[in-house]
């Protein structure tokens, strides 16, 4: 992945591997993927052992994202080569998905995402995908209200 020099990688990228290269965009998912390779382990995942591949589909072609995982060590690719999970998703909807818009499991029950291979790898995968903004884990949420009294 390139990042244009006159922009923070933060909010531009330019997608390397599509038939988009060149073309510059604000990009939820090269960040999501981005910050995965950049922090390098996610404690998250340390039971996993797999390559996970996400094929973000658009207009242009497809955005590939691989995903090699082991023991929560995670390295980051654009690489279109074989993995244990591959998800075939359009790239809005997995920008919704990202930004907490859109529910992953929601958006595969209505048949809006695929996901070919060792599917128990989605489970974990979910875990690295941000929530709704705002949203709270049910403990926290049940500690809170019960604050209230």
């Amino acid at each position: 992945m390139r990042v244009m020099p006159e922009h923070s990688s933060a909010d531009y990228l330019v997608a390397v591997g599509s038939r988009a290269e060149g073309v510059l965009m604000s990009d939820r998912a090269a960040k999501l993927f981005g910050g995965l390779g950049r922090r390098g382990h996610e404690p998250l995942l340390e039971e996993a052992n797999a390559a996970v591949r996400f094929d973000l589909e658009h207009e242009r072609g497809i955005d590939h994202w691989l995903l090699v995982i082991r023991n929560g060590d995670i390295r980051v690719s654009r690489d279109d080569r074989e993995a244990d999970l591959v998800v075939r998703v359009d790239r809005a909807l997995f920008e919704r998905i990202v930004a907490g818009e859109t529910n992953v499991y929601s958006a595969w029950l209505r048949h809006e995402l695929s996901a070919e291979g060792d599917v128990r790898l989605a489970r974990l995968i979910q875990r690295i995908i941000p929530g709704p903004s705002g949203a709270r884990h049910p403990r926290a949420f049940a500690r809170k209200q019960g604050q209230r009294t």
